[in-house]
């Protein structure tokens, strides 16, 4: 997969991050300007001269080490590979867009990272929205050889570098190096016979320490991972809701080409017409149905609304040159690019609809258990007074609570930080985050649905654990 600054897209990053294509670079051409124009710059620059945060106005000589030391500070658990892959693939992107003034010879030792399985130890609490810098700074001094890379698929820890401030450089960077400390570390064969790759290894120059850090590439990451699995699973709802509608005869009236032109919002008319191609033409036992299926394209198309939203808001971050100070022509320009606030309203959107497609598909479940919609016992038992489904309910509801809380707005809060210098904060962070947390339980609520759905069409059976039905049902949505 070609990586060059321009078209990455969530389905690339999540490609990228599960190991599905290695990438290439296709040009360093807007880096290679931004770096050479950052090397001519006489003019005092955020970061590169001068001390971050409250400490903007202090001025400070080979303080790039000190930054990224300082700054690799996170907490809770490791994020799992997949997510530190998209991380490094968003970062490698948005450097090739230019803007950063980084030395492009880092380029494709953050290539080879990707496609040898390398990832940062970075953890789970950190980032607030205004960029992901102990992320990116656990990533750096992984670079440098202060840190351990972990290596996938093994998961074991790859590199013994210590924290000598006084090793040479190793890169071919010019400029006064980091320093990247004394151990190079050995590579972890996948098998026998083959053999190690490379530990990734870069000498940052001291002025490329907050241009490298200075990205919400790990924001960005889990926001692509989670719009491309979302997607996956909204398209997935709408065949579960076409066996809901055979099972209890819902009527197909309320999906008519007439009724979408009379409101003509573009994700209701798509999901209206593909429900409407996959159902049996027929009249309906009855006048008009609950909502959950009466409104199941209004619902579920305003939910689809939103993920084109919250996607194309993320794929524009993904190529952008979102960077602090930028470096554009012959000049550093300082600004507030680096607010995720599109992202995180983007993400608040699209996490609140989730919860109302969630509500009819609980809310179909129960018609599925109704003798009055289905004809058959209650609960789909095999006979009088049995359970039957009846405990797919409960298991549809504990999941709709997690996603009710997950839905809560990020975008209401704010920090003041830096001895008030950083008076504002996105949270895209968390909004990103909470959205990938959604996959889960949004997977088993549409899980329970289709269970109970082609238990209805094909028949009660004993009484019987559901789990093993119940897991085939989420692994034919993970499957699409």
């Amino acid at each position: 997969m070609d990586i060059g600054g321009a078209g990455l897209t969530c389905s690339r990053v999540h490609a990228v991050a599960h190991g599905e294509a290695r990438v290439t670079i296709s040009g360093t051409d807007r880096a290679r300007a931004a770096w050479t124009a950052a090397q001519r710059l006489t003019t005092v620059v955020y970061g590169r001269g001068t001390g971050v945060g409250a400490n903007k106005d202090v001025p400070v000589e080979q303080g790039g080490a000190a930054l990224l030391r300082s700054h690799a500070c996170g907490a809770g658990p490791l994020v799992e590979p997949e997510r530190a892959r998209a991380m490094l693939v968003v970062r490698l992107n948005q450097l090739l867009a230019g803007g950063s003034g980084v030395d492009p010879g880092v380029l494709p030792v953050l290539a080879q990272a990707i496609n040898d399985g390398f990832t940062p130890p970075v953890r789970t609490y950190g980032a607030i929205g205004t960029g992901d810098l102990t992320a990116l700074s656990t990533t750096a001094l992984c670079l440098l050889g202060e840190l351990p890379w972990h290596s996938s698929p093994t998961g074991t820890e790859t590199g013994t570098g210590t924290s000598a401030d006084t090793g040479t450089s190793t890169g071919t960077s010019t400029g006064t190096g980091v320093g990247t400390g004394t151990g190079v570390g050995t590579g972890t064969g996948t098998g026998a016979g083959v053999a190690p790759a490379a530990v990734p290894r870069y000498a940052l120059a001291d002025a490329d320490a907050l241009p490298f850090i200075s990205s919400g590439a790990a924001t960005l990451g889990d926001a692509a991972l989670a719009c491309h699995r979302l997607r996956l699973l909204l398209d997935a709802a709408v065949d579960g809701a076409a066996r809901s509608f055979a099972a209890v005869d819902a009527s197909a009236e309320p999906l008519a080409a007439a009724v979408q032109e009379a409101r003509p919002h573009p994700g209701q008319a798509v999901v209206a017409a593909r429900l409407r191609a996959l159902l049996p033409k027929g009249p309906s036992p009855r006048v008009q149905d609950p909502y959950g299926y009466r409104a199941f394209a209004q619902v579920h198309g305003a939910a689809m609304d939103a993920l084109d939203r919250a996607e194309a808001v993320v794929e524009t971050d993904l190529n952008a040159a979102a960077e602090n100070p930028l470096i554009a022509g012959s000049l550093a320009w300082h600004n507030g690019n680096f607010h995720s606030a599109p992202v995180a309203l983007a993400l608040d959107t699209l996490r609140a609809s989730l919860v109302q497609v969630a509500q009819l598909s609980t809310a179909r479940l129960a018609t599925l258990m109704n003798p009055g919609f289905t004809g058959l016992l209650p609960f789909l038992a095999d006979r009088p007074g049995g359970s039957g489904a009846l405990i797919l309910e409960y298991v549809a509801q504990d999941a709709l609570a997690e996603l009710r809380h997950l839905a809560a707005p990020v975008t209401t809060g704010t920090a003041v930080i830096s001895l008030g210098t950083e008076d504002h904060a996105g949270f895209a962070t968390q909004a990103a985050r909470h959205a990938l947390r959604c996959v889960e339980p949004l997977e088993i609520v549409l899980a329970c649905e289709h269970t109970a759905a082609t238990r209805a069409l094909h028949g009660p059976k004993p009484d019987t654990p559901l789990t093993a039905d119940l897991e085939t049902a989420r692994q034919a949505l993970r499957d699409r």
